[in-house]
């Protein structure tokens, strides 16, 4: 049984960005220019349109992910309660898809009096094995990207809208540490998707700093941050 939250405010979220080298002595030509992009899926002609993940690409390098005071109990307090009211007045339920976060989103959620009005439920799926059985992750994705990636998020989002009743969801995975971390994924790696009923995923990745205790509430707040635009 693996999971990927094996236990470590705020190192920013970091965008890699690829550039190729040109030979020496050479000019490269300048690249016609792309035609300006649609928002409007194309759709072949008797084909049935399938909603894609929208992967919405991390903060700026120099930008911090989340402020200290914004992942105090007070300021999770206070934007759960935003949350709850944005949530009832539009008619949403929410969901909660938790890994290395254990349930935190939901308690802070569920903290609310009268949270049963928009709240439906909260599911923590630590192992492979509970991801696949609660959520619906492909044994492929895991073996493939691993627990703590874009496309298991984005499953485990997906997932948690299609076995419920919930209209809204957020689903959070990561390596909180102090151990577990790799060159790849070192501790303080997080995902955290987002979805609407019938709408499209959209995730981010943070890399936060600080111990096990800090990884996690900093997880907290960016879930709950992204809830909040969703809601309204």
């Amino acid at each position: 049984m693996r999971s990927d939250c094996r236990s470590g405010a705020s190192r920013d979220a970091v965008i890699a960005i690829a550039e190729a080298p040109t030979a020496a002595g050479v000019v490269a030509a300048p690249l016609p220019a792309a035609p300006a992009p649609s928002n409007r899926p194309t759709v072949q002609p008797g084909k049935a349109r399938v909603p894609t993940p929208v992967i919405v690409a991390p903060m700026s390098a120099h930008t911090p992910a989340i402020a200290p005071a914004d992942s105090t109990d007070a300021a999770l307090d206070a934007l759960a309660a935003r949350i709850g009211e944005t949530a009832r007045r539009n008619h949403h339920m929410l969901v909660t898809a938790e890994s290395c976060t254990g349930g935190w989103i939901a308690k802070t959620l569920t903290d609310i009096a009268g949270s049963s009005a928009w709240f439906e439920c909260g599911l923590v799926a630590y192992s492979y094995e509970a991801k696949q059985a609660l959520l619906s992750v492909r044994p492929q994705t895991l073996e493939q990207h691993g627990a703590v990636s874009r496309e298991t998020v984005i499953e485990m989002v997906s997932g948690a809208l299609a076995n419920t009743g919930a209209t809204l969801a957020v689903a959070v995975t990561g390596i909180a540490g102090p151990g577990g971390g790799t060159e790849d994924k070192p501790v303080g790696t997080v995902w955290v998707a987002w979805k609407r009923r019938g709408g499209y995923p959209r995730a981010e990745a943070f890399h936060f700093d600080g111990d096990r205790e800090a990884v996690r509430r900093q997880t907290v707040a960016a879930a709950l941050q992204g809830l909040e635009t969703l809601a309204s």
